[in-house]
């Protein structure tokens, strides 16, 4: 039985090592040599005569993969905080997969090198696990010539769905906004961002928009509207705003906080430790008596800076911050296991309990697996204490990293490129970055067949969910923040449509049900869809349901409302930067235009250096 089972997994391998044109491919998993764990996000170096070839970051499990290699002998070079730089010669053959799993022993070879980026890297292929690794040949830096590494996740544009065989889009809401101020510091250092750094929804939910306040006790409203989509001439897009509750100061639950810092060498410039300084101090200024506040910096080993405090103490608090310096290695997991500890210790019931993550996301969990992070996090999100993260810096941006982790720790995730938006983060929009008044809030849109052809989500491509997640209180989905404001694009082909938008598939043999001709004839005829919400308290363990329907009628685009134009421009910056396969028509000069003439008011002037950023790209573009 062994021998047929070896066999077999001989056949499987030998199956996956599809052709490259003589090229070949390694992958493995990386462990500790001492306790066989897996190590996560270890930089692994591919070279050649002493030439760097390709360059990767290993995935949560340890996995990684080098591909589209010449055939020949090579180098692998390994390097881990906490672990002896470790250098393996590997054969590589014609259109083989090489098996090649290696070992790290614990302990430091050398005191760790302080590396400065001047820039990061624009042009990237990517990893198995879907993380970017930055061509090496387009690195800009003369301080040093190793490649960036910035990690972002693949992201692959949602396609047509066909409504006959996909009548049900679920998804969870996503608050998260990094993507558009990260996208801003690329463009503002002269740059194209990498296209898995553009995250169209979080591009588009970074600004606010003026929907509707809701009514009695519903923590959030829905709006919705049917208008022509500007890039396909016929389509339509569907526009779907959500309205998170404000809540007045004086109402404002207290603030359990506790500030995990990241003081390891890699934040010792002025963009990392130096903002994070600026900016915690903005946070607290906007403490009050009953909140407390705590510090917790982490490097070589983590320790407390500052026993939780009442926010009336601002001077002791904003001296311990001060009096942060960063050096030394980086072990994170030490730092989150103690940050959780403490908002443990002064837990306040019917408070906002949060750890507030600030790092560049270069950091080693210390927990050697994804089911150890992810069981950490979701263990402690079950006893209402939430994560929140703030990223900061460049060349060894983590992105990839703070983005999950805060989406495990029921938490929103920002970058902070410049003090100004570390006010907008942490002083304008206080109450939305932490005070969560709706959880794991997922939504179910079912499209009449009798009316849409097919349809397209816009952006939400890590926030899709299973048919049946929806009404399963036990499936994690989004946060709604104090105030937030969360927007939904669908792009839809009418059924009256004649075009190549919808999935060519043949006719289902055994679904009678779903003939044209019934369907026309139906009761909801004049329904273009049904979108239903859920969502549960803080605290609450059951969810609660919303319902409303969207009727066939559109309005020319110059007829919506601000909100509706001014999210779609975003929509198709965003597209335009990722070079969309469905931008259609769009271009910088149409998005532009669309942009301006939904401007409004914009009384803290985001709208107005949205317009100057469009600008720029469209420069660079050329």
């Amino acid at each position: 039985m062994k021998v047929f089972l070896s066999f077999l997994t001989a056949i499987i391998l030998s199956l996956s090592s599809f052709s490259q044109n003589g090229l070949g491919r390694i992958q493995g998993v990386l462990t500790d040599s001492t306790t066989n764990e897996k190590l996560p996000f270890v930089h692994i170096i591919l070279q050649q005569n002493k030439t760097t070839i390709k360059g990767t970051v290993t995935d949560f499990d340890g996995n990684y993969l080098l591909d589209s290699i010449q055939p020949g002998s090579y180098d692998i070079s390994v390097s881990f905080v906490g672990y002896r730089n470790t250098k393996k010669s590997v054969k590589v053959f014609d259109n083989k997969l090489t098996e090649f799993n290696i070992k790290l022993e614990q302990g430091m070879d050398l005191e760790e090198v302080v590396i400065e980026y001047e820039r990061p890297l624009v042009d990237a292929d990517y990893t198995s696990s879907g993380r970017v690794r930055w061509n090496n040949s387009k690195m800009i830096s003369p301080k040093y010539s190793e490649p960036s590494r910035e990690q972002y996740n693949t992201i692959k544009d949602n396609q047509y769905q066909n409504v006959i065989k996909e009548p049900l889009s679920t998804f969870s809401i996503d608050v998260d906004r990094a993507s558009y101020s990260n996208v801003r510091r690329f463009l503002n250092d002269g740059m194209l961002p990498p296209k898995d750094a553009i995250r169209i929804e979080e591009m588009i939910n970074y600004f606010s928009y003026n929907y509707p306040e809701p009514q009695n006790e519903q923590p959030f409203s829905i709006t919705t509207q049917l208008t022509e989509c500007p890039w396909n001439e016929g389509n339509q897009l569907i526009h779907i705003g959500i309205q998170g509750k404000k809540i007045d100061t004086k109402e404002t639950p207290p603030n359990n906080l506790v500030l995990l810092v990241d003081v390891s060498g890699s934040m010792d410039t002025q963009n990392k430790l130096g903002l994070l300084k600026s900016g915690l101090s903005l946070l607290v200024d906007q403490l009050r008596e009953q909140d407390r506040i705590a510090i917790v910096a982490y490097a070589g080993a983590a320790g407390v800076v500052l026993e939780s405090t009442s926010g009336t103490n601002k001077a002791k608090i904003k001296a311990q911050i001060e009096n942060m310096t960063a050096g030394g290695s980086t072990a994170g997991g030490q730092g989150i296991k103690l940050a959780y500890s403490i908002a443990k210790q002064n837990f306040i019931k019917e408070g906002n309990n949060r750890v507030l993550l600030a790092t560049d996301g270069d950091f080693n969990v210390g927990i050697r697996s994804q089911s150890g992070l992810i069981s950490l996090i979701e263990q402690k999100r079950k006893d209402d204490i939430f994560l929140s993260v703030l990223g900061f810096g460049s060349g060894n941006l983590n992105d990839a990293m703070m983005e999950q982790v805060a989406d495990k720790g029921n938490g929103n995730y920002n970058y902070i490129d410049n003090l100004n938006e570390a006010k907008k983060v942490l002083v304008n929009e206080f109450q939305s970055t932490l005070i969560t008044i709706a959880k794991d809030v997922k939504s179910q849109i079912e499209f009449n067949p009798a009316l849409v052809k097919s349809y397209r989500m816009i952006g939400y491509v890590n926030r899709q969910l299973e048919a049946e997640d929806f009404n399963n209180d036990l499936k994690d989905a989004g946060e709604l923040g104090a105030g937030h404001s969360v927007t939904v694009l669908y792009e839809i082909v009418p059924i009256d449509k004649n075009g190549s938008s919808t999935p060519i598939v043949d006719d289902l043999k055994y679904q009678q049900e779903n003939k044209k001709e019934d369907l026309k004839t139906s009761e909801f005829g004049d329904e273009i869809a049904t979108i239903k919400f859920r969502y549960k308290a803080p605290t609450g363990n059951k969810s609660k349901l919303t319902t409303n329907v969207l009727l066939n009628k559109p309005l020319p685009l110059n007829e919506t409302n601000e909100n509706c134009r001014f999210s779609i421009a975003v929509a198709q910056f965003g597209m335009l930067l990722r070079e969309s396969d469905y931008r259609g028509e769009m271009s910088f000069a149409s998005t532009l235009s669309l942009a301006k003439s939904a401007k409004g008011k914009d009384e803290e002037g985001y709208r107005s250096e949205f317009i100057q950023l469009l600008e720029l790209a469209d420069l660079l573009k050329k």
